[in-house]
Formats: C-alpha cells, structure tokens, sequence
C-alpha cells in the first residue's frame, strides 16, 4: 500500500494502526514469547502467530491468505511449527508479548489517551464486515483481552487484517499474483534489497514477475513504472480504501479526527521503533 494518492480516511488510519500490529513480530520480547513455545527463528514464529486464528491449517491455506510470501518460504515453516507448538500457544505468545511491547514502548504517553484509542478501535472492529476476509474473521472472533495493551493491539490487528484481506481481493481483481504485488511495491516506494528477501522470492522469480508486469505494459524494460502502471495500481489502492472504509463512514468527522490525535503518538512510537520497514510505510501525517 502507498501513499500516492491522497489519504482516504480508511488509509490514514491504517497508517496509524498498522504500526502497532507490526510490534508482534518485530519486538524483542515477541521474539523470545515464540522461542519459549517452541518457535525457534523469527519466521517460524510469525506464520505460527499470524496463521494462528486459522487453527493448525497447512501451507496451502496459509499460502493463499498471506498471498505476497514465496509458497517455498512458507512450506518451509508449515505444517511443520504445529509439530513444535499448538494454536493455543501461538495466540498467547503473540498477545502476551505484544503486551509487554506495548507497555515498554507507550511508557511516555497518557494512560487516558492509550485507553480512549483501545476503546476507540474496539468499537470499530464490532462494526466490521468480515465477510469475505477470512483472516480479519479468525481474529475478531477471538477472546477481547481485558489488558488495555491487549485490547489496544487485538483491535490494530483485526483491522490491519481486514484492510490486508481487502488489499489482496484488490490485487487479485487486477490479476496480480503473489510474486508480481511486491514487484510492484518496490518498482513505486520499497526497497528490493529488504521485501524480496522478507518475502522468500528468488531472483528468478522475481525477476519472471517483473517480465510479466513489462509484457503488461506496467513497468519498462528499466523496472520503472509506466503511467498505465501507476494508474492500476491507483485503482487497486483506491479498491483497497472502498473495501476496508465502510466502518469509518458511519464515524463522525469529530470522532475520526479524535481518535487520529489519539493514536498518532502510539503510532509514531511504535514505527519508530521498528528495526524494519518491510511495508515502505510512509509518516502518519504524509
């Protein structure tokens, strides 16, 4: 996703929750919550925390929701993390390390502000059209922690998840494949050298999608993208937004910009703290 139109309401608020769903898995607290569930290497841990709403599902499930991972990296990991640890598990080591993170890392900001946030997001994520979007489904039904941290990440997740599931739908309508999506990504705002790695692609492949993009007339010979490139890719973001906005539309203006102002100090905290941007994700106020 990009900044390069103008900010719908749906993402500028991804903006702002999406960092604080990232802690889950780029902190060194959610690191150690996964080794001591049986999770060696931070991979491992993410497709058995992120995969785990689904239950102990395979890798061609996990293949198809996660769409823009190398179906080699993921089988690679699944089935195989079950052997090692449950679901159950997994759910609990993600929710209480993302906890310990988020108490660790909003030390400086109001307990009130982080509280009107959590109770803010909450109220969004009851709103939510889950149909169609398996992964943002799986972690609404989840218990809601009663942690203020919890409730603060579980509701970033569920509606980064929704947003995600949404963004996928856009992409394959546009005839994207899962190789091709990051292609794109880095050929307009992210780096090669951090997503194709992060992603499990080889040189071959990823280099196979960037000659299908150039037979489409999406990117030039050079990698760089054509003006009928960046239109589609307008219309996938803009597909993107209408999908995933529908729960801000019913907010009314003055809630929106409060709960904006609320979250954008955790936001910043959180991005800031990232040792990685592996989305390319530009400033809450870009």
């Amino acid at each position: 996703m990009s900044a390069t139109a103008a900010a719908h309401p749906a993402r500028a608020l991804w903006r702002l929750y999406e960092p604080v769903y990232a802690v889950t898995f780029l902190q060194p607290e959610s690191r150690a919550a996964f080794e001591a569930v049986g999770l060696d290497g931070s991979w491992r841990g993410y497709f058995a925390g992120r995969a785990a709403p689904l239950g102990a599902v395979d890798a061609p499930q996990v293949i198809a929701a996660f769409f823009s991972f190398s179906p080699t990296m993921v089988e690679q990991a699944v089935p195989d993390v079950w052997t090692h640890t449950s679901p159950e598990q997994a759910l609990a080591a993600r929710l209480q390390s993302s906890e310990a993170v988020l108490a660790r890392l909003l030390e400086p900001v109001k307990p009130e502000q982080i509280d009107a946030a959590a109770t803010a997001l909450d109220e969004a994520v009851a709103q939510l059209d889950c149909a169609g979007r398996v992964l943002a489904a799986a972690n609404a039904a989840l218990p809601r922690p009663t942690n203020v941290y919890g409730r603060l990440w579980q509701a970033a997740t569920v509606l980064r998840e929704h947003r995600g599931d949404s963004h996928v739908a856009a992409l394959v309508a546009a005839g994207l494949d899962g190789c091709e999506a990051p292609v794109l990504h880095c050929a307009l705002d992210a780096s090669r050298e951090v997503l194709q790695p992060m992603r499990g692609w080889t040189d071959t492949e990823w280099e196979a999608a960037a000659a299908r993009l150039v037979e489409r007339g999406w990117l030039t010979a050079q990698g760089t993208v054509t003006e009928l490139g960046r239109i589609q890719h307008r219309s996938i973001e803009a597909a993107t937004d209408l999908a995933a906005g529908r729960v801000w539309e019913s907010m009314p203006q003055d809630e929106l910009d409060r709960l904006k102002a609320d979250l954008k100090p955790i936001a910043a905290i959180c991005r800031d703290r990232m040792p990685v941007n592996p989305l390319a994700m530009p400033p809450a106020n870009h």
